[in-house]
């Protein structure tokens, strides 16, 4: 059988015409994956590596699962788009899914995360005109310091890292930052026009920062003293990631808007969506909003078998209980490198006092797959099927290169 060019270039060749001829708005760490499995990547020259990133908490069910590929191929088979313009089988099955899974009444479905964060900002602007009374352009939302939301100009009209602001003005109006985890902030800072309160239950760019306990239960009794919609990012901390199904469950409170993305594609395929009550989401009408991929057949019956997945092999409950595991092990490294380990179920921060970016070299050298965030966090965050034993493999290689 004659080889594929891919299979015909090496790692440096390859890597070679990435740079050449790709934007150069990642720096990515000198791997070339071609296939994987589980918790596993492999590369062109077959060298095996243990993912402890899941491509940003994307793949939580493991790379390639059987079932999600059988689900893929079987839509594939019979229609993959038909845009809005028409209804599709697997749609309503998708929105119930939804419903059973949140208990949310209504669902928006868009494709990436950063698309979802912007519709959720559509609706709570019309929301705060139409239902709470603010004037047309006047509305407001209050967002945290270190968020991460997207890339749009929009979304990072927000944010509060000049390197993701800078050059890309005229940005957009209306947004308000103050300090995470400080409720009091929160109280100081909203306003008659202030129609929506954005936050990450934790934030995961920033590097895994979380909260002071009771911080969640206090904004969300802020926001509904005032009329504000409290929004909650889950992108990346929810579908079991934190050890609990969504984050914001660890303080028993109960969003307005719940915005859920990455691993709801079981990394097959960008699957995003709005939730939230009729009130809210019921703002759309007709022509208001839309996507011309968001809600098709494809994408539904992915990310519904991804949600199979999550509840039959216990994910959540995987997650809650290895992570456990994983941060215990690390926070029994001994390293004049590291400042601070913190985490909450399958998603930890090794904040060290240098850059990081050389110890996830090492890493990979090792066989472990990690990113740096925010210079010197190391994210850990392997795909929520990983075993104990796995586990114990690379805390060894942890200790090696931290310890060095």
């Amino acid at each position: 059988m004659a080889l594929t060019e891919e299979q015909l270039l090496n790692a440096k060749e390859l890597i070679e015409l990435e740079n050449s001829y790709g934007a150069h708005n990642y720096k990515p760490l000198d791997v070339v994956v071609e296939r994987a499995e589980g918790c596993w990547v492999y590369d062109v020259e077959g060298k095996r590596y243990l993912d402890c990133l899941a491509a940003y908490s994307a793949v939580n069910q493991g790379h390639c699962h059987p079932k999600i590929v059988a689900s893929l191929i079987e839509q594939a088979r019979k229609v993959t788009l038909t845009s809005r313009a028409f209804r599709n089988v697997q749609l309503p099955l998708f929105y119930k899914d939804l419903h059973e899974l949140t208990g949310m009444e209504m669902a928006l479905p868009m494709n990436s995360g950063a698309e979802a964060v912007e519709t959720a900002v559509k609706a709570a602007r019309k929301w705060g005109h139409t239902r709470k009374g603010i004037a047309d352009g006047k509305a407001e939302i209050i967002v945290c310091a270190g968020n991460f939301h997207g890339r749009t100009v929009t979304v990072i009209s927000f944010s509060s890292d000049e390197q993701y602001r800078s050059g890309f003005g005229p940005l957009t109006p209306g947004f308000r930052i103050i300090p995470y985890g400080d409720a009091k902030a929160l109280r100081e800072a909203i306003t008659p026009n202030t129609c929506a309160f954005l936050c990450e239950p934790i934030q995961g760019e920033a590097g895994i920062v979380i909260p002071p306990d009771g911080y969640l239960r206090e904004v969300a009794a802020i926001c509904r003293e005032h009329r504000v919609l409290l929004m909650v990012d889950e992108i990346q901390s929810g579908l079991g990631r934190t050890g609990k199904l969504f984050a914001y469950m660890h303080e028993g409170i109960q969003p307005d808007v719940l915005i859920v993305g990455k691993a709801l594609g079981g990394g097959f395929y960008p699957v995003s969506a709005v939730l939230a009550s009729k009130e809210i989401l019921g703002v759309f009408g007709p022509g208001d909003h839309g996507s011309t991929f968001g809600g098709n057949p494809l994408a539904c019956a992915v990310a519904r078998t991804a949600l199979q997945v999550l509840r039959e092999e216990k994910l959540v409950e995987r997650s809650e209980e290895l992570g456990g595991y994983f941060l215990a092990k690390l926070r029994n490294l001994h390293s004049p490198a590291i400042k601070e380990i913190r985490g909450r179920g399958l998603w930890i921060g090794i904040e060290l006092h240098t850059p990081a970016r050389k110890y996830c070299e090492a890493l990979k050298e090792q066989g472990v797959l990690c990113k740096e965030t925010h210079d010197n966090i190391i994210r850990v965050a392997p795909p929520l099927v990983i075993r104990r034993e796995e586990i114990d493999w690379a805390v060894e290689r942890f200790e090696k290169v931290l310890g060095s």
